[in-house]
């Protein structure tokens, strides 16, 4: 069995239960070095063999499965955060399925939830947005016209943007093209739940200088929208005067 398991934003004791426990058993960890924490490694047993997947192609990766399959043998792919976001799981998913290999997926607490948590806010605000989008700029990795930046930002939802800490001043270019005004509040959250930790908060348009200030190029994830801004109105939900399924509202006409 393959087991693609999230390892979390960092922290060692953010990792599901049952990701921990898979951990555990494994005769083998693929895992991302270059990202993941090696701190979760300690959860593996003393004749597990280790591999850092930094260094290997996807061919290598799929070698070392197809070796321990037919020994008979688990294997656990950890991957930094939630695989099911820029975890490039997919490839590795088909090919498993075309080879009849059986696999699982365990989900992980991804950077966005790590990076909120970090800051103490919440994306998704009552009077200020309903909606989070989730993406990255385009590098060397390209991403469709419709979810360039600018496209994005004409939302003017919350935002939580990966793989982008190297590109701050086009990021900033692209978010004000977009329809955000320079002084929209964001934040820099470097390496989300680890021990060293960074928060900068900032503004949309001094991205790139308050990075450089706190000398982070890379592994950061960039938080951008009015949620960071303290205002907000209350909800309905634990409002004295909203009624619901499980509540008789104290003026059910407000």
């Amino acid at each position: 069995m393959i087991y693609f398991v999230g390892a979390g934003p960092g922290a060692k004791d953010l990792i599901t239960v049952r990701g921990m426990r898979v951990l555990s058993e494994a005769d083998c960890i693929i895992y991302a070095g270059s990202l993941v924490n090696p701190a979760l490694l300690g959860y593996a047993s003393s004749n597990c063999v280790i591999h850092d997947s930094a260094s290997m192609t996807l061919e290598g990766v799929i070698a070392v499965m197809m070796d321990n399959e037919q020994a008979g043998l688990t294997t656990a792919r950890l991957h930094t955060g939630d695989p099911s976001l820029y975890g490039a799981i997919q490839e590795q998913i088909e090919i498993l399925s075309n080879q009849g290999i059986a696999f699982e997926v365990i989900p992980g607490v991804s950077a966005f939830s790590g990076a909120a948590a970090a800051l103490g806010v919440e994306y998704t605000l009552p009077g200020i947005s309903q909606s989070l989008i989730l993406t990255r700029m385009a590098g060397r990795t390209p991403v469709p016209e419709k979810e360039s930046i600018p496209a994005l930002a004409h939302h003017q939802s919350s935002m939580a943007i990966f793989l982008s800490a190297g590109m701050l001043s086009n990021l900033s270019a692209e978010l004000i093209e977009g329809g955000y005004s320079p002084d929209t509040p964001a934040a820099i959250v470097y390496k989300a739940t680890w021990p060293d930790q960074k928060i900068v908060r900032t503004s949309i348009a001094a991205l790139e200088d308050a990075a450089a200030s706190a000398n982070i190029s890379r592994t950061a994830i960039i938080l951008v929208g009015d949620f960071l801004g303290g205002e907000f109105e209350r909800s309905y939900l634990y409002n004295p005067s909203f009624s619901h399924g499980y509540r008789q509202g104290s003026d059910s006409d407000q």
